[in-house]
């Protein structure tokens, strides 16, 4: 057994308590907790889509306590300014000159509540610090803290007060998920229980952010064979090939897929990576990057298509 293979299984047991401590919070979503979970290992932001009151908001904050980031979080509405989110540069008047004041961005983990809620133009001031964990102000650039995420949620687009994110916003979303309804049993277990918003008060740090640092560097060690990269290709050609889409991944959108792959790898204690992993979170990543070309098309939908047609060997 190699160091780099001890190294990745450990690493996916010491995420262990990390799941179980969010699967208290936020209960019957195992499958989102664990996909919101690669997602930060791969260094990627989280966009988590659905009705108000499924738990969006309660899962970002149990990610935040339970990895041991500061956040931050910002309402979006229609007369936010992009200056609330990035900061601003006031005069002091005391100094003589303008003195840059941080804005919430300038945090680990910046929570984007309802994010479609927002002008395009405000959700644009995220398109740098998303891509390059920097902004820039004032000609100058201001690196961000490390690690940095954006954990977006939003409302179907079809509700009444939102701005539809362009593709370009979009893309720079690793994942996208669903919290979908409880079930019965967890539901009532809801009612009966302590309040979510009280749990995540009294929410510990299992790691610390140094540690995730660590763990998301661990990610490229997982290892793939040239079938698997070859399985992950034919994906991408499908979606380019296919009359099914109005366009195919790019290639980020293929880099993306695999950062996710090996993180979900490790996380379940695997140090290859297995076509079975890039099967387990390809909704999540290609199901808000691919339009189809006759009507609508849920996430896991488009993920079972692509699955289907594409072979494996």
């Amino acid at each position: 057994m190699t160091q780099n293979t001890i190294q990745v299984t450990q690493a996916g047991h010491a995420l262990g308590p990390v799941l179980d401590q969010l699967n208290k919070i936020v209960l019957d979503k195992d499958q989102q907790i664990e996909l919101a979970m690669a997602c930060l290992l791969a260094s990627g932001h989280l966009l988590i889509e659905d009705l108000p009151g499924l738990g969006k908001t309660v899962l970002a904050h149990a990610l935040g306590g339970v990895l041991g980031l500061s956040y931050q979080r910002v309402q979006f509405t229609s007369d936010l300014l992009p200056g609330d989110i990035i900061g601003c540069s006031i005069y002091d008047r005391n100094k003589s000159e303008f003195v840059f004041t941080d804005g919430p961005v300038f945090t680990q983990l910046l929570l984007a509540d309802e994010i479609n809620r927002a002008t395009p133009k405000c959700q644009s001031a995220l398109l740098e610090a998303m891509e390059e964990r920097q902004v820039t102000v004032d000609g100058h650039p201001r690196d961000l803290p490390k690690p940095f995420f954006v954990i977006a949620t939003q409302n179907p687009s079809e509700q009444i007060g939102t701005f539809p994110l362009p593709e370009s916003q979009l893309d720079r979303f690793l994942m996208c998920i669903s919290m979908g309804y409880p079930n019965r049993q967890a539901e009532l277990e809801l009612f009966r229980g302590q309040d979510r918003r009280r749990m995540l008060e009294g929410l510990e740090p299992m790691i610390q952010p140094a540690e995730l640092v660590a763990l998301q560097e661990q990610v490229e060690q997982v290892t793939l064979s040239d079938a698997v990269l070859d399985y992950l290709h034919r994906i991408l050609e499908f979606t380019r090939n296919s009359q099914m889409f109005q366009h195919g991944l790019s290639t980020r959108a293929g880099l993306g897929l695999l950062r996710a792959a090996k993180a979900w790898a490790m996380l379940h204690g695997q140090d290859k990576l297995l076509p079975g992993d890039i099967q387990k979170v390809l909704p999540s990543v290609v199901g808000h990057r691919l339009v189809p070309v006759a009507g609508r098309m849920s996430a896991s939908r488009i993920g079972e298509e692509i699955i289907s047609k594409v072979d494996v060997d």
